[in-house]
């Protein structure tokens, strides 16, 4: 069942009421105290400009547990000898402009929407969302951005202009940060590639709530 959300009352109805593709709400906005609560539900939109705010709560999650992720041997040579260089919140704008410009397999726009964009940006000046942003030669080649919600991190999106740099970049967020788990809310070829693997919402949540 689709639920209507109000827009005067920042609510969300039970996630395990999601549908069976994980929609669980229309309507509503992207305002920081709603997008707050989303997450610490699990709960994240997802929409195009023509379409109205949707919300989601997927019944499995695609997770990368930072340990467990895989780092091929031309990889580690990639981190050691490629050159690039990686930086933390440097220019948000910028890795979430980049990334709603990324082409995407299957999908012939973008669901990062100006909207979104200003709802993000407006969620890291709060301190909520942040970047990795993967650097060569001075120019920015790579990155993704997300929501930190207690030790988890919840990546929205990322993006490469020379290969294997939004790599780097995940498994930078891996390696050298002290998230216990990262979300990466559905599954792809090239994530399922590093070590993602697909839990259900009640493992997820139990971590998301671990304090």
């Amino acid at each position: 069942m689709v639920f209507s959300l109000p827009n005067d009352e920042v609510v969300f109805p039970n996630p395990e009421l999601a549908d069976e593709d994980g929609l669980l709400a229309i309507g509503g906005d992207l305002s920081p105290e709603r997008l707050i609560l989303a997450y610490h539900h699990g709960i994240f939109p997802w929409f195009s400009d023509d379409d109205p705010i949707c919300w989601y709560s997927p019944h499995e999650r695609c997770v990368i547990y930072p340990e467990r992720i895989k780092v091929s041997k031309s990889m580690k040579q990639v981190l050691k000898n490629g050159g690039f260089n990686v930086t933390v919140d440097e220019c948000f704008a910028d890795v979430i402009a980049k990334c709603a410009k990324a082409p995407r397999k299957d999908q012939p726009g973008t669901w990062i929407t100006a909207e979104m964009q200003q709802a993000y940006i407006k969620l890291h000046q709060l301190g909520w969302a942040h970047s990795v942003e993967v650097w060569k030669n001075n120019a920015l080649v790579g990155g993704l951005y997300g929501i930190a919600v207690s030790d988890v991190f919840c990546g929205e999106s990322m993006f490469s202009l020379v290969s294997n740099a939004s790599k780097v970049a995940l498994i930078f967020l891996c390696q050298q940060t002290n998230f216990k788990l990262i979300d990466c809310q559905l599954p792809n070829e090239h994530l399922l590639s590093l070590g993602a693997e697909m839990i259900d919402r009640e493992t997820y949540m139990e971590v998301l709530n671990k304090q």
